[in-house]
């Protein structure tokens, strides 16, 4: 089946033929002849499986067909300012030659432009909750001319706790409107699509697991030698494209810190970094000056690059579905990738569970010249501790006499207020 089959305008299809796509996703294939109808989308898709598009294609084609306005026409929402970034360049390149403007609003940056493009008129809006709510504080948009809302990513924005402000921003909204729902899993937004939607249509793909073409095994490793197995790996010369993985921005920033003194070339990716500092990581991990890309799981919403050699899990998911991500971001598209982690003892539940999602079990692997008996340094042993809270425990100074007690301290306040009181009636 051919893209030609939705009756969508011919721009459109000039534009996706430019763009290579040719036949459509499973999730396209599903999800476009409703959405087409009008009809509200419950949609169960991965990234990386073309739901992007599966929205786009269904909004560009309704707003063709439908009268101009100074106001914005579509609302899509999405968690991270990558994913937003991300589905804005996708919306560009599907309405290029069409008289659509798309403007994206996100944190992290100033709000001048965004307010200005607001202000000239715009069709398609792609924006985070918070910086949204900030331009309807300051009303730079309005949102009467509305026809489609779409919540991309509705499991994870449930997650980071964007809840409360979703649920102002759709009641900003006009009742009439076609409401389109994206998540990994359906079970985590039934509650929320019921709020937001009329009668949808469930689209749900089957999940295809992992990629055969990944390569997956565990690196069973003590904490403490963490770095220095990942330093191991990464002399490996095929290893030329690494996304690392770690657990929270502290761990993030030290890793690399330490990989730059291990004079490894690498950039970080996490919340706490500036828009411009986030955009800049990721443009040379795209452009090959910077060999090793380490983020958080958050941030990595929205990393869509091609070529990613390796993905390495410094720190174990917190979910098997969080791993299934992670690895799914190299092996694009069938290409071969692959993926490491590493396992310290306290992750063997995690390991399971991940071998249970998959229905496969992992190969274990060791590094060569790793000593992995080398005990871990600056770590005192619980003797040591135990005679550094000795040597240190406080003594009393005979010197100095103890503090006086809470009653004696009573008491010598009920006295100096006493002489205070005599000496102001002799006054």
């Amino acid at each position: 089946m051919s893209f030609s089959k939705f009756d969508l305008d011919a721009r459109l299809l000039r534009n996706l033929r430019a763009m290579g796509f040719e036949e459509p996703t499973p999730i396209q294939h599903e999800a476009i002849p409703p959405a087409l109808t009008g009809q509200d989308i419950l949609g169960s898709a991965e990234t990386g499986t073309g739901k992007t598009a599966a929205f786009l294609l269904p909004i560009l084609q309704k707003l063709i067909n439908s009268p101009a306005s100074p106001h914005p026409r579509a609302l899509i929402l999405v968690p991270t300012r990558e994913l937003a970034l991300q589905v804005t360049e996708q919306a560009e390149q599907l309405s290029k030659g069409l008289p659509l403007h798309v403007a994206t609003i996100y944190g992290g940056v100033g709000s001048k432009a965004q307010e200005q493009a607001l202000k000239r008129g715009v069709d398609v809006v792609i924006a985070t909750p918070g910086r949204l709510l900030d331009h309807v504080g300051r009303r730079n948009i309005t949102f009467s001319a509305l026809l489609v809302f779409v919540l991309d990513e509705a499991d994870r924005m449930l997650d980071i706790g964007f809840l409360p402000d979703i649920r102002r921003i759709e009641r900003l909204l006009p009742r009439e409107r076609q409401t389109m729902l994206f998540s990994a899993t359906l079970q985590t937004i039934v509650e929320l699509a019921g709020e937001m939607t009329h009668q949808p249509v469930r689209v749900e793909v089957e999940k295809t697991v992992t990629p055969d073409a990944i390569t997956q095994a565990l690196y069973p490793v003590p904490e403490h030698l963490k770095f220095k197995l990942l330093e191991q790996l990464l002399k490996d010369q095929s290893l030329d494209t690494v996304l690392v993985f770690a657990r929270t921005k502290r761990r993030a920033d030290r890793l690399v810190r330490q990989l730059k003194r291990a004079e490894i070339s690498a950039a970080v990716i996490h919340g706490d970094r500036s828009q411009n500092q986030r955009v800049a990581a990721l443009e040379a991990f795209k452009r090959g000056r910077t060999r090793v890309l380490v983020a958080t799981d958050i941030a990595a919403r929205g990393i869509d690059v091609e070529g990613i050699s390796h993905v390495v899990n410094y720190d174990i998911p917190m979910q098997p579905e969080d791993y299934v991500h992670r690895i799914g971001r190299t092996g694009r598209a069938q290409a071969e990738g692959t993926a490491y982690t590493l396992v310290t003892p306290l992750d063997t539940r995690m390991v399971h569970r991940i071998e249970y999602v998959l229905k496969q079990k992992l190969e274990r692997r060791r590094v060569d010249g790793l000593d992995y008996s080398a005990p871990a340094a600056n770590i005192p042993t619980p003797e040591e501790i135990r005679r550094y809270v000795e040597a240190n425990r406080r003594k009393p100074d005979a010197a100095t006499p103890p503090p006086p007690s809470r009653r004696r301290r009573r008491n010598r306040n009920r006295r100096d207020k006493s002489k205070q009181a005599d000496t102001a009636a002799t006054a």
